[in-house]
């Protein structure tokens, strides 16, 4: 197996801290997401949508999508056990990790893709766009922090993929989206731990 990766990207980070904290033992190649190389052969069957990461197996297919890839890989490697032990915890994990997604992180991206050079060219941005993805931002931020003021980790005493999911989504809004402060004390913990761990130094 190896991971088709694009080291700039969130969704990649994600995946390569999943991997860190796992310590397993798997190929990671670079792909040039910015000319477009990826759309062109030998990649453009592995990224039909166009993002990466992507993990082709051993037999040639390919198999797409972060948390996909987590799962696949979780299923392989069980310990430690990134997406819960019990029926509840993985439950409270799946919860916690989507909420993450689909508004802390979507809404960080969205502010991000709508002011950022980088796709000024790729999608048209919207300033008014940009601003309501911010302050939606910041509201799901201020939610974690709430949580975080209840536990160690973001859901519950363990760290598990809903930590690594926050930890990235935290990692493309600052500075340019929000910046952490004393009213975001429960975070700015959880971020020096965070920093802390042995994985982290796959992101250096």
């Amino acid at each position: 197996m190896r991971i088709l990766d694009f080291s700039f990207a969130p969704n990649p980070k994600r995946l390569r801290l999943f991997v860190a904290e796992k310590n397993i033992d798997i190929e990671f190649e670079q792909v040039d997401n910015t000319s477009e190389s990826h759309l062109r052969a030998p990649y453009y069957e592995a990224c039909l949508s166009g993002q990466f990461p992507v993990l082709e197996l051993d037999d040639g297919s390919f198999l797409s999508e972060s948390i996909a890839i987590c799962r696949y890989l979780e299923a392989l490697h069980p310990n430690p056990a990134l997406f819960g032990e019990t029926p509840l915890e993985t439950a409270r994990i799946e919860m916690w990790d989507r909420r993450v997604e689909l508004g802390l992180f979507r809404h960080t991206a969205d502010y991000f893709g709508h002011t950022s050079p980088f796709f000024k060219d790729r999608i048209e941005q919207i300033p008014a766009f940009a601003a309501a993805a911010r302050q939606n931002a910041l509201a799901h931020l201020e939610m974690v922090d709430r949580a975080l003021a209840e536990r160690a980790f973001v859901a519950g005493d363990s760290f598990s993929v809903a930590d690594i999911t926050t930890y990235i989504a935290i990692d493309l809004g600052i500075p340019s989206v929000y910046e952490l402060g004393p009213a975001l004390g429960n975070i700015e913990r959880w971020m020096v731990e965070m920093k802390s761990r042995p994985s982290m130094s796959i992101l250096a």
